[in-house]
């Protein structure tokens, strides 16, 4: 039990540190600066709007389909990683497939800015 503890104790003291300097961190933070907290600085603020009366308020669609399009195409990047690595071994079959995959996405890319998705008015 003792060597199980032994090798575990050089965590132990990074953990240890790492709390002893966050917390001084906080407290240095605290003592130091300024605070002078107002009501502006108090205000929630988020996306570049005020907060509202009501959290069920209603927001335009368009937030929606740029979220939506942001993920898509954040997917696209993730799966491009992967096989930009593993491309020497997945050979022909694995090329072509991925010129399918970027195909369909370009071909859905051109839709949305056809029909207008990435207009703001």
């Amino acid at each position: 039990m003792e060597e199980l503890l032994s090798e575990y104790f050089p965590i132990l003291v990074f953990l240890g540190i790492a709390i002893g300097i966050a917390i001084l961190m906080i407290a240095a933070s605290m003592l130091i600066a300024r605070q002078a907290p107002d009501s502006e600085k108090l205000s929630a603020y988020e996306c570049g709007f005020e907060a509202f009366d009501d959290a069920r308020s209603r927001f335009d669609v368009r937030f929606y389909l740029v979220t939506l399009l942001f993920i898509i195409f954040d997917l696209e990047v993730a799966f491009l990683f992967p096989w930009a690595v593993a491309l020497g071994d997945i050979g022909l079959f694995g090329f072509w497939s991925m010129v399918i995959f970027l195909g369909i996405l370009t071909i859905g890319f051109i839709y949305e800015w056809r029909k207008g998705a990435l207009e703001w008015e």
